[in-house]
Parts: C-alpha cells; sequence; structure tokens
C-alpha cells in the first residue's frame, strides 16, 4: 500500500495538473494490481467509483454554476472524491472552512494548499492562462521535485494591467484633411457647433449711486449643449465596476446585481469597454477593459452570471485594482469611470476612529483617483446598499474622486440607480471645464465664491477667479453665486466677465466660451429690496444644504433634536418663500426632501438604519449639482431629484421598463435582453417633459 506521504505527493500533483514521474506510476500501478487480486471486493468497489465518477463528470463547476472547459487554460480541481471544480471555486470555498463536496457530501481530507500559491480567484483570465502554461512547462520537465524549487507563480504580477482591449477606431473617427466632408457626414453637427452656454443674473436690477455694496451677488449659470443624437458621435466609454460578492451579497442580491450588470452590459456600446472588478475577502478582476461587441457582451455576461458570494468584505483592494485597471490601460477612452457598490463595511483596512472621531475612510482611495490629482482621472461613484453598508465610507470614496454617492434602500433598485448613473456617463459632452470670472471697473473686487464640492479660486488681489467644473453631462446645469465688491459711481458699474474653457468630448478640441460682461445701472432713486428669484432661489439652495450638513453634524454627535431642529426650520423658511414666489418649484422639491430627512432622523435607530446614507446621498447631489440615487426607485423620478437630466430619465424608464423581461430571461439564457432593442428604443416626450419640469433650471 502506498505511505502517506506518497499519497500527499499525489494529492497535490493532481492539484497543480502535473503528471509524475512514469516509473513511479508504474510502480504503484503493480501494487494496486496486487492489491486488487487479493481483495476481489476492493476491485468491485473500484468499478464502481469509476462508473460513478464518469455518470457524474460535467462540464459545470457545481459551486459557481458556470462552464468547465478542458484545455482552455482553465485551472480545474479533481476531488478525491472524483467531481470536478474549478480551482479558484473550490480553494475560496476551502478557505472559509467548506470541505465537504457540495455534490455527494463527501467529507475531503485531501484539500488544496493554498499557502503555497497566491489566491486563483485574485487571478483573472489571462493570469489563470498564465498559470497554467507555467505548470504545463514544468510537468514536460518530468520532475516533481523541481517544482518545490522554483517559485512557480510567484514570478506572475499579478498587479500590472496593460492588456485592455484595443480600440476600435473606425475611419469616421479618425479625421485626415481630406475626410472633412466624411467626418461632418458621419458626425452629430449640432454636438460640434452647440457649446456650453454662460447666463448671469445680478441680485437686484439697480444700485444707488452713493452706496458702496461689500457682497453684491451675481448669478452665474452654466449650460451643457444636448446629447449626441447617434452611438457613433458621443465619447466613448472605459468603464470599471467594482461589486461586493461577500457572504452577505448571498441570494436575491446577488440575483438582483447580476441584472443590474446585466443591464449595463447590454446597454454599452461596442466603442465602450468594461471591466469588471469582484472582491470578498480579497479582489478579484474578471476579465480586463473589453469592447462591449457581441462578443465581448456574451463574455461579460457569462463572467458575471457565474458569480457566488463568500467572504468578507475588503473594499480597500477592490479599489486598488480598480485603479490599477484605469492607470495601466495602454489606450484611453476619452471618458473613464469606476462604479462601486457594496452591502458591507470594509472589515480589513479601516483603522479605527481618529481621537473619537470618524475613522480615517481615505486609506479606501488609491492616490490616483484623487481629485485634483493627475488629469482625467477616474472619478468614482459609489453606491451604498441596503441598511449594513458604510455609507460614511462610500461618501468619502465618492467625495475625494470627486464622484457621487448614492443610496440603494431596496435590492430591486439596483438597476434602476446604476442605469441612472449610466445615463450620465453615455453622455458626457465637456470636460476639464473651467470657469473664469475677471472683475472690470477699478475698485469692483471678487470677495467670495459658492461652489460646493468644486475646487474654487479667489486671485490675492481680488480681481479675479475660477472654478474646475470638470466633466459635463448632455444638458446638465450649473449654478454659481459669487459676490463682488462695488464702489460708489455713477451712470453705470461694470462689474465682471465670465469666460469658460473646456475639451469637447466628440471633436476633442479645446473650446472657449465669452460670455456677456455683467454691468449694474446706477441711480440716484431708492432700490427695490426684492432680489431676482433666479438668484433668491440659489441662495436658498445653498442654504438649505449647509442647513443639512449642521443637521448631519448634530446627529453624529447623537444630538438627533437638534438636527430635528435646523431641518424644520429651514423647512418652514422655504415654504414661506415658495408662497412669495409664486410656489417656486426647486423651493417646493427642497421642503419635500428635508421633511423626509426630519423623519429619518428623528431617533438613533432610524439615522443608524437609512438616514445617515439618505443625508449624505443628498448632500453628495447638492454638492456636485448631480442626480444622485437615494432611497428606492419610484423615489427616483420624484421631484427631489432636481438634477435628472434627460438621458438620464431616459435611461431610468428603459431600465424600468425592461425589469420583468430581464427576470424572465434569467431563466432562459445569459443573454438577458437583446443588446438591438437596448439601442433602437427611442427617448420618450414624457421624460423630456419630466426633466424640463424639474425646478431651479433655466433655458
Amino acid at each position: 500500500m502506498a505511505t502517506a506521504w506518497e499519497r500527499a505527493k499525489r494529492a497535490l500533483a493532481t492539484r497543480l495538473c502535473v503528471r509524475e514521474p512514469r516509473v513511479r506510476a508504474a510502480a504503484e500501478e503493480e501494487e494496486r494490481g496486487r492489491s486488487a487480486a487479493a481483495s476481489p471486493h476492493a476491485r468491485v468497489s473500484s468499478r464502481r467509483l469509476s462508473r460513478s465518477g464518469s455518470r457524474s463528470s460535467t462540464k459545470i463547476c457545481a459551486i459557481c454554476l458556470g462552464g468547465m472547459w478542458s484545455g482552455s487554460g482553465q485551472t480545474l480541481f479533481t476531488a478525491e472524491c472524483s467531481h470536478k471544480f474549478h480551482f479558484h471555486c473550490v480553494s475560496s470555498s476551502v478557505r472559509h472552512g467548506n470541505t465537504v463536496c457540495p455534490i455527494c457530501r463527501a467529507v475531503w481530507k485531501e484539500l488544496p494548499l493554498q499557502g503555497l500559491l497566491p489566491a486563483a480567484d485574485a487571478l483573472d483570465d489571462r493570469q489563470q492562462q498564465q498559470q497554467m502554461a507555467v505548470v504545463r512547462r514544468l510537468s514536460r520537465a518530468d520532475s516533481v521535485t523541481r517544482q518545490w524549487q522554483l517559485p512557480i507563480f510567484r514570478t506572475l504580477d499579478g498587479s500590472i494591467f496593460d492588456d485592455d482591449e484595443q480600440l476600435d477606431l473606425q475611419p469616421e473617427n479618425v479625421v485626415a484633411s481630406q475626410d472633412v466632408d466624411a467626418m461632418a457626414a458621419s458626425l452629430d453637427i449640432d454636438a460640434m457647433v452647440d457649446s456650453v452656454g454662460i447666463t448671469t443674473y445680478t441680485a437686484f436690477p439697480a444700485m444707488e449711486e452713493s452706496v458702496t455694496e461689500e457682497e453684491f451677488a451675481i448669478l452665474i449659470h452654466l449650460k451643457a449643449p444636448s446629447s449626441p443624437t447617434s452611438a457613433t458621435s458621443r465619447a466613448p466609454l472605459d468603464l470599471v465596476t467594482v461589486l461586493d460578492v461577500s457572504w452577505s451579497m448571498a441570494g436575491t442580491k446577488l440575483a438582483l446585481l447580476k441584472r443590474a450588470m446585466s443591464f449595463v452590459i447590454q446597454t454599452l456600446g461596442p466603442r465602450d469597454r468594461l471591466s469588471v472588478v469582484t472582491f470578498s475577502s480579497s479582489a478579484r478582476r474578471l476579465f480586463p477593459l473589453r469592447r462591449m461587441t457581441e462578443s465581448g457582451r456574451q463574455h461579460a455576461l457569462q463572467r458575471v452570471n457565474s458569480l457566488v458570494a463568500d467572504g468578507g468584505t475588503n473594499i480597500a483592494d477592490a479599489m486598488k485594482k480598480a485603479a490599477r485597471v484605469m492607470e495601466d490601460r495602454l489606450e484611453r477612452n476619452p471618458v473613464c469611470s469606476i462604479v462601486l457598490l457594496s452591502d458591507g463595511r470594509d472589515t480589513y483596512n479601516v483603522p479605527g476612529p481618529r481621537g473619537g472621531g470618524q475613522p480615517d475612510y481615505a486609506v479606501l482611495v488609491p492616490s490616483s483617483v484623487l481629485a485634483g490629482g493627475p488629469s482625467r482621472h477616474a472619478q468614482v461613484h459609489a453606491f451604498g446598499f441596503g441598511a449594513d453598508h458604510d455609507s460614511a465610507a462610500m461618501h468619502t470614496i465618492a467625495e475625494i474622486s470627486g464622484g457621487t454617492f448614492s443610496f440603494i434602500d431596496t435590492a430591486g433598485s439596483i438597476q434602476d440607480a446604476f442605469a441612472q448613473c449610466i445615463g450620465g456617463l453615455l453622455s458626457v459632452v465637456a470636460q476639464e471645464l473651467r470657469l473664469t470670472v475677471e472683475c472690470d471697473d477699478d475698485g469692483v473686487l471678487l470677495t467670495s465664491v459658492r461652489s460646493g464640492g468644486y475646487t474654487s479660486h479667489v486671485d490675492g488681489d481680488g480681481r479675479g477667479g475660477f472654478i474646475d467644473v470638470g466633466d459635463l453631462y448632455a444638458d446638465e446645469e450649473r449654478d454659481f453665486l459669487v459676490t463682488v465688491r462695488v464702489p460708489a459711481a455713477r451712470g453705470e458699474s461694470v462689474l465682471i466677465t465670465p469666460s469658460c474653457t473646456y475639451r469637447n468630448t466628440v471633436t476633442m478640441e479645446t473650446v472657449r466660451v465669452e460670455g456677456d460682461t455683467v454691468t449694474v445701472p446706477r441711480t440716484v432713486d431708492p432700490v427695490s429690496s426684492d432680489m431676482a428669484p433666479e438668484v433668491e432661489r440659489e441662495l436658498h439652495r445653498v442654504q438649505a444644504t449647509e442647513d443639512m450638513a449642521a443637521a448631519r453634524a448634530a446627529a453624529e454627535q447623537g444630538d438627533f433634536k437638534l438636527a430635528v431642529a435646523i431641518l424644520d426650520e429651514r423647512r418652514l423658511v422655504l415654504e414661506s418663500r415658495a408662497a412669495a414666489l409664486h410656489e417656486d418649484l426647486q423651493s417646493v422639491a427642497l421642503v419635500a426632501e428635508l421633511t423626509e430627512m426630519q423623519d429619518r432622523v428623528e431617533t438613533r435607530q432610524r439615522y443608524e438604519e437609512s438616514g445617515r446614507a439618505y443625508m449624505l446621498a443628498g448632500l453628495s447631489s447638492h454638492s456636485w449639482q448631480r442626480a444622485t440615487a437615494r432611497g428606492d426607485s419610484t423615489e427616483l423620478t420624484s421631484v427631489i431629484h432636481t438634477y435628472q437630466t434627460p438621458f438620464m430619465v431616459d435611461m431610468l424608464q428603459r431600465s424600468q421598463t425592461l425589469q420583468p423581461e430581464v427576470v424572465v430571461a434569467m431563466n432562459r439564457s445569459p443573454t438577458l435582453v437583446s443588446p438591438s432593442r437596448i439601442a433602437a428604443s427611442p427617448p420618450t416626450r414624457r421624460s423630456v417633459r419630466l426633466t424640463r419640469s424639474f425646478p431651479g433650471r433655466h433655458s
């Protein structure tokens, strides 16, 4: 009989897919023959085991339900009970204490040795193929001893992701001097001609001659051009989705996440590229940035549908992998972004609170995605899912990167929340936009800039300043309040001249737009104290946002009565002004939002369950003046969300329309929805009317 040491070596050889030397194999075969001759019962048992193994041999991994193909570069593991599984599936299962075969329930005694190799679920397809190639080369050397002397897999660098698929540079996208007519025919001319619009409003229509105003308010309103009408004339997207597949996502949550990802995959076009990073106790890249052609979609759908939930929550490791995917790209689409979804808390990297305050969540954000860092960094749009996620951590990740934080209250709203976000990312028309303000008359000085989350600067001499706005989605709008010191004067005061520069994502040209010079007449007559409605509306929004932040700070200190009082006071002010402004819609929307926040902050339990996440999503929305998901999908189209664009609303309606079909299709085929059906779905008139009726936006 074989000794325990020989059995251990055979088990390891099976795990590494390595042949043992023929001499040793022949000797053991002879020994097995002698044993069989001595025991007829053993011979019968052997035949039964062989037949049983043959019957259960299948091309489906019983752990992830994904396909297994011999010779395709997949690492397979054959257990002692003869059942086969993906190596990364069984090693992950064993790592978390599961030593029972999921098919026959046999207790395994010979297990994969994880200490010698990197976790297989941390490798993607390309790296697993490289891993198998190394093993095959060693097996041809016909020496088991040599395997122990070489660091077989440590030579593979899993931290470099320069294998992104080459961009599809169609002739219409490469412009030569003789191809001007072809370019005009293939691109949306309106998207090339239209530019960002600049409109200004002064707080009051005139000023008295003898008055020196220290803080005269001016509203600067930006409006992005409309979205290109064809898929070939919009800017293509590089997207990395970072998905939580820890044990808490098992069951319905994971099924709905797969459905949401299927919608994203089918929505992306052949010029867009997608990479998926999943994480539990460690992070794993499912596949590199790949164009969403027909074959690319099929591959992505298969990999997403094979996901299983297990392990802990390691957000930092996942963010590092996603950041490296963006950093190491050999080719780059004009628009790039990272979408992060988690329902839990990072249990591996977040240190304790600093001085009794919040933990240092900045450790979760790689330096390459910091806002204000290298040009065209990847923003992270974070989605906190359920009552147990760490909303403070997710909000910090989004805020540091310049992205938005959304709160998903119910599992059924994941797809709608993703759809709204993708609707924005697929309609970026301006990048690296900087709004510049220059003072004109002598004595006119720029005193402050209210820019929310955007970086702003006022020159030391007060003669100018700027706001870095970054990207704008199609039809998106931004409002910024600036104040200037205006000295006494006669006739007319020339105050400021706004302008902006940005890169057009369709033509990739730098565009400069000059706004009209802002002037205010001087008069000897008293001036009305009624502020311009556009300026007053924005002032109320800024003040309401500041009160939301103050209420959240009070709630974090445990003073929930104070938090409710702060919100209630602002609500009463807005209600009175809404009536004065003839039912101003933005004020009505803010009242509804503040009322909802009051309800969610009344008690510690309510605040911990959903109040904190709801308030942080609201603060993120107002800080960037961009739509975020809050609560369930029925609220996404409510009046509270004042920043939705027509393309966002259209994408959201497609999601809500396709959801019933997707559920049925999930039970039939990995191809959930025909790509042509999504691409052919026209925008609806209702979506345009809904968006235009949103408050606080100007034509």
